[in-house]
């Protein structure tokens, strides 16, 4: 074995111990999930990832695998199709990353992808669907997407304890240059009373569930949301989510809290290859979960050359 193989295995052991112990120290009646932003294979991205013969590793700092080894659980947003399928789509920003680097997220803890986005479908709807296989294939759980909109709306259960965990993701902009077909394969997309519904009633059908929603939405490259998504996020708290975990923006947006609840306008990118200052800076949020409370910590990352890092 190379030196290159024996260094990459022995990191693999040692984040995969780590999240052992993680795990073995938590109560049994506590849970803790980690939620990221954008998480982007392609452009400056894959750029690095060359530059390191083709390490994917190398988009990890420790301070992130550090957040991740003490999580049960680790949703991102995966901003791209991940496939060896090549169908480009019509529109300004097209993107695609290799299939193996899929490994590479698992390796270091991340346990489920939204596809609830608008660059999933950037290689087609077959694009999107050996997406999906792809992550299942690297140990995965893809959120948000399927072979219709009734297969891609349905809620995720990440967790049955302490209690039932749920995920609710939605696309809430037009896709460029695809249609709304939805006994087609496709991401979330139904309409925002559709969804608001759903929440109602998966919170009807379980009341001591908690609810997790995580939208793709807003205006990009800005500070603030919008009025009308203001109104929504309150909707949605109103029909019973915990908390929403929201992105697109590409920057890190303003936290509120309504009844209680966290509202993650935007928290930025993750794994990207923005370089402003404004684009740059984002957070993970750690939610710990118990049988009757739901606590939400922000932790600040800074994306140096596409990597972030955990910190101000």
């Amino acid at each position: 074995m190379s030196t290159f193989s024996i260094v990459r295995v022995a990191k693999v052991i040692i984040i995969a111990v780590a999240a052992s112990v993680a795990t073995a120290i938590h109560a049994s009646d506590t849970l803790t999930v980690t939620f990221t932003g954008d998480v982007l294979l392609d452009r400056g991205v894959r750029s690095t990832i060359e530059r390191h013969h083709g390490d994917a590793n190398c988009l990890f700092s420790p301070s992130v695998d550090s957040v991740f080894a003490r999580s049960q659980f680790v949703v991102a947003n995966l901003e791209c199709p991940v496939t060896e399928i090549k169908s480009p789509a019509l529109k300004n920003f097209v993107f695609r990353g290799d299939p193996e680097w899929l490994q590479v997220l698992r390796e270091h803890g991340i346990t489920h992808l939204n596809l609830a986005n608008n660059h999933s479908i950037d290689q087609g709807r077959k694009g999107l669907l050996d997406t999906r296989d792809n992550i299942v294939k690297a140990g995965m759980v893809p959120i948000g997407a399927g072979c219709n909109m009734d297969e891609a709306v349905e809620p995720v259960l990440i967790s049955a304890s302490p209690r039932n965990v749920y995920v609710v993701a939605s696309l809430r902009l037009a896709l460029e240059n695809f249609a709304y077909l939805p006994d087609q394969p496709c991401v979330s997309q139904e309409s925002f009373e559709q969804m608001e519904q759903r929440v109602r009633q998966l919170r009807e059908q379980d009341p001591e569930c908690c609810i997790v929603v995580c939208l793709h939405w807003g205006a990009e490259h800005v500070l603030r949301p919008a009025i009308q998504q203001m109104s929504q996020a309150h909707r949605l708290i109103d029909a019973g989510a915990d908390c929403l975990i929201c992105h697109h923006t590409h920057t890190m947006q303003s936290v509120e809290h309504y009844k209680g609840a966290p509202i993650y306008y935007s928290i930025g990118n993750f794994i990207f290859d923005q370089k402003r200052e404004i684009n740059s800076r984002a957070c993970m949020v750690q939610l710990t979960i118990t049988s009757t409370t739901v606590e939400a910590e922000t932790i600040p990352v800074v994306i140096k050359d596409c990597v972030p890092v955990v910190g101000n």
